[in-house]
């Protein structure tokens, strides 16, 4: 599906997945979860829902826990993934309830088995849910270690058939350097897949972008704590980054 040239009067995208950044949940702190930005966050989302968008999430770790960190602190790095998997468990339950507290029906999935607190993973019931009107939340990334939220992300979004991947982040798009360390750093508002990988832009990791890419999944990588970004997305609005496979 191409950007559009001009907001549209309804929504052009059906089901959608959101890969949302854990350490974008730190708001002003250096640790854990900002109250206020898991609050805002909500209400972004319930503005998604409310048009009738299929919404589907998988949120990171990082501010609670990095397993690919580990490696250098003597940790073997499957058991600090699995680490951060439980991290980005802890991330999904609280936004979980921030969405149910705005009367949101939500459904957590976990891709290693925690009964207690999620149902496990399957791919039909996840579509199911999300046909029903569901918000569903993908927790502890693909519940196996070595892969990242990024390739979570992706993988689920192609297993529910998802119109487009948002990568939320805290910066607005694509850009030629870091934002936060070069001020003159270009911004890619539209730019091609393969124009991407040559120029060694970072904007997932390469497992996830090769999911996208043999798949001619669209990835839209905007600012979510700019309140409003999703919903403009959401009708075409030139918002973040549109990487587009054609």
């Amino acid at each position: 599906m191409a950007l559009q040239t001009a907001p549209s009067e309804k929504p052009i995208y059906k089901r959608v997945l959101i890969k949302l950044s854990g350490e974008a949940l730190l708001g002003d702190q250096s640790f854990g979860i900002d109250a206020k930005v898991l609050d805002a966050w909500a209400k972004d989302l319930k503005s998604v829902i409310d048009h009738d968008v299929e919404l589907a999430i998988v949120i990171g770790g990082g501010n609670i826990f990095r397993g690919e960190m580990t490696t250098t602190q003597g940790m073997t790095r499957a058991h600090g993934d699995y680490m951060g998997m439980l991290a980005t468990m802890i991330n999904a339950m609280a936004l979980q309830d921030a969405l149910e507290q705005l009367s949101l029906k939500t459904r957590l999935l976990s891709g290693i088995k925690m009964e207690e607190i999620a149902e496990p993973f399957i791919r039909r019931r996840a579509i199911r849910h999300l046909e029903k009107g569901r918000i569903v939340i993908f927790g502890s990334g693909t519940g196996n270690p070595y892969f990242t939220t990024d390739t979570a992300a992706a993988l689920r979004a192609l297993e529910i058939d998802a119109d487009v991947l948002i990568k939320a982040t805290r910066v607005d798009g694509i850009y030629s350097d870091d934002p936060e360390l070069h001020q003159h750093a270009e911004h890619f508002a539209y730019i091609g897949g393969h124009e991407v990988i040559r120029r060694g832009l970072r904007v997932m990791d390469k497992t996830a972008f090769t999911l996208c890419e043999e798949s001619k999944l669209p990835i839209v990588v905007c600012n979510i704590t700019r309140s409003g970004t999703l919903q403009k997305i959401m009708f075409g609005e030139k918002v973040g980054s549109y990487v587009h496979w054609e």
